[in-house]
């Protein structure tokens, strides 16, 4: 079973995750920011990754310690699930087209954390209304630090783009949804190759990561 429990606890968020690579797509979200739980959401859905997370952080300052935080949590959460990184395709890419957008992610498990980040996402706040009635501006610019984050604590090439599109909302949903399929389908197991690391070096070995 490829499950990882993560907590990650700092003076500035509390966050505990729980990741299955081999479930259905589910997610059970206690997350504080609507629309980082509506991409996460996204994610498990398309990458038919389980999820379960609890996350506080000190949203008073801003949103950015908790998204990239979340984002380095999963990344230790994917690192912790695949252990020695066996018998899985290892690469993966996805076109993602949302209505106007068209979003690509390439991702290689190679033990190597490295992001390109290529999206003319404005940096514009998306704001929504909470339940009260209140502004809810959600940092756009944060989307970055989160997929750092991944990549780095993961161990994982990733390459994120926008090759066209408008609504900064499509373009950062498309990137979710691209970047859960490719790593879905970097993850998966090769059936004709079930048993070996694939690697020439016989080791795509991150557990050496760390994270601060």
């Amino acid at each position: 079973m490829r499950i990882a429990e993560i907590t990650r606890k700092t003076n500035e968020t509390n966050i505990v995750l729980r990741l299955n690579l081999d479930g259905t797509g589910v997610a059970l979200l206690e997350y504080p920011i609507g629309f980082m739980a509506h991409m996460l959401n996204a994610f498990a859905k398309h990458g038919l990754f389980d999820i379960e997370l609890r996350a506080q952080g000190d949203l008073e300052v801003d949103q950015h310690h908790l998204v990239e935080d979340t984002g380095i949590t999963l990344g230790q959460a994917f690192t912790q699930a695949l252990g020695e990184r066996r018998g899985i395709c290892r690469v993966g890419s996805c076109l993602y087209p949302m209505d106007e957008t068209l979003a690509r992610a390439a991702c290689d498990l190679s033990g190597r954390g490295f992001l390109v980040f290529d999206t003319g996402i404005s940096g514009i706040p998306l704001v929504s209304a909470g339940a009260d009635g209140t502004s809810r501006p959600f940092q756009t610019d944060t989307i970055a630090d989160f997929w750092q984050g991944f990549a780095s604590a993961c161990g994982c090439s990733l390459h994120l783009d926008i090759l066209r599109g408008r609504s900064d909302h499509h373009k950062i949903e498309a990137l979710f949804k691209a970047a859960a399929r490719a790593l879905r389908a970097a993850c998966q197991i090769d059936s004709r190759n079930p048993s070996q690391i694939p690697s020439t070096k016989g080791t795509l070995d991150a557990q050496g990561i760390m994270i601060c």
